[in-house]
């Protein structure tokens, strides 16, 4: 090891509590952090995981929709209109809106359905454990996941409930399928679904487009939005943008979860910065010294800044601990902490920037260090 390292490790270790001090802000700062974008990114997921499933290269949507759970209706001529387009394969129905689900014992709890044709595209329930999909096809058949077995009053496949004074059976059984406005969702046959919310036989919420083969999405956008004036048509990644942007800001949602994330960045940045400048300042003569035998100061630069970058790896390890463990201590919560490769990554970018940023202060007050001081001792 050279010697700037070494120096900068024994510094370090030389006052054990000062150390844990630093490690303890480097810690609370980063766990913070991870904790409040580890659930803006679930949000996020959780907002628009009915979009990211849909077999859709375009929507139809309602003009002046906000968000997938905006439920409006588009007239059935909507449609044949966009399969008369160049570019357009198909233009499947999609029919979402709430109702109530009645349990055996006679409580009631609202859901939110989404209903599709099961023998065509659409959106369909995925991470299917139990049953099969095609099984919607079946008359009453619905499709609910385990998570809300106890809101829902299920425990297994083939039991029975109602929907609007309508029998229905579990024949499909999901695992992961949440709702971020923790509202159980339930899939069935766009028939049924029909019934259930008391929607028109000629109605549908949204269109779901699928495009020719080495068609142009974006063509194809085009040329829909000049031949239905009177709906949007919307990517995928639109929509998604949509939703994502209303649910997250429009709400005030998302601005919390960022407040919460710079807030543990500040606290842990004015920690880490007190406790290098006090440990820098209580080892003046030392780099007194240094000065004193001609280092120069890029070499004290060096020390300083080794300084941060241990107590960075240091403290973003404990931290990464402690994320696994949150990550994994909520993973079956309504909104379960999501930490992604990525942003493991930039989370340990954000420790050394911030621990380099903290030393800055300690850097200052050593260059202004008068090197005779150390023979007036």
């Amino acid at each position: 090891m050279s010697l700037a390292p070494k120096l900068a490790f024994r510094n370090l270790i030389h006052d054990r509590l000062r150390l844990i001090a630093t490690v303890i802000g480097i810690v609370f700062s980063i766990v913070l952090v991870t904790v409040q974008m580890g659930l803006y990114v679930s949000f996020e997921r959780m907002i628009t995981v009915m979009i990211d499933h849909a077999a859709a290269d375009l929507w139809i949507v309602p003009r002046g929709t906000k968000a997938f759970e905006d439920p409006s209706v588009l007239d059935e001529r909507e449609r044949f209109r966009a399969l008369s387009v160049a570019g357009v394969a198909s233009v499947s129905p999609l029919v979402i809106g709430f109702a109530n689900w009645r349990a055996p014992s006679g409580s009631t709890t609202p859901i939110f359905m989404i209903g599709s044709d099961p023998r065509g595209e659409g959106l369909h329930p995925w991470n299917v454990i139990e049953g099969k999909p095609e099984a919607l096809a079946m008359p009453g058949a619905v499709a609910i996941d385990r998570f809300y077995f106890d809101r829902l009053e299920t425990t297994r496949i083939g039991e029975y409930a109602e929907i609007g004074d309508q029998k229905v059976q579990v024949l499909a059984i999901t695992d992961g399928i949440r709702s971020f406005t923790t509202t159980p969702y339930v899939f069935a046959a766009i028939d049924r679904m029909r019934a259930y919310t008391g929607t028109a036989a000629n109605k549908a919420s949204y269109f779901l487009v699928r495009v020719t083969h080495g068609a142009n999405v974006l063509d194809v956008r085009d040329r829909l939005r000049a031949q239905l004036p009177d709906v949007e048509i919307l990517t995928t990644a639109e929509f998604r943008e949509r939703s994502a942007d209303f649910w997250l800001f429009g709400t005030g949602a998302g601005a919390a979860l960022f407040a919460g994330a710079l807030l543990g960045l500040i606290v842990g940045t004015v920690i880490v910065a007190q406790t290098l400048y006090s440990s820098t300042k209580d080892h003046l003569n030392e780099f007194a010294t240094l000065r004193a035998i001609g280092s120069s100061g890029k070499y004290i630069h060096k020390v300083i800044i080794f300084q941060a970058l241990l107590s960075a790896v240091i403290g973003f390890s404990i931290a990464a601990v402690i994320g696994w463990i949150v990550v994994h201590a909520t993973a079956d919560t309504a909104l379960p902490v999501v930490i992604t490769p990525t942003m493991t990554a930039v989370l340990l970018l954000l420790t050394v920037l911030m621990c380099v940023l903290s030393a800055v202060s300690a850097i200052v007050k050593v260059m202004r260090i008068d090197p005779a001081m150390v023979f007036t001792r």
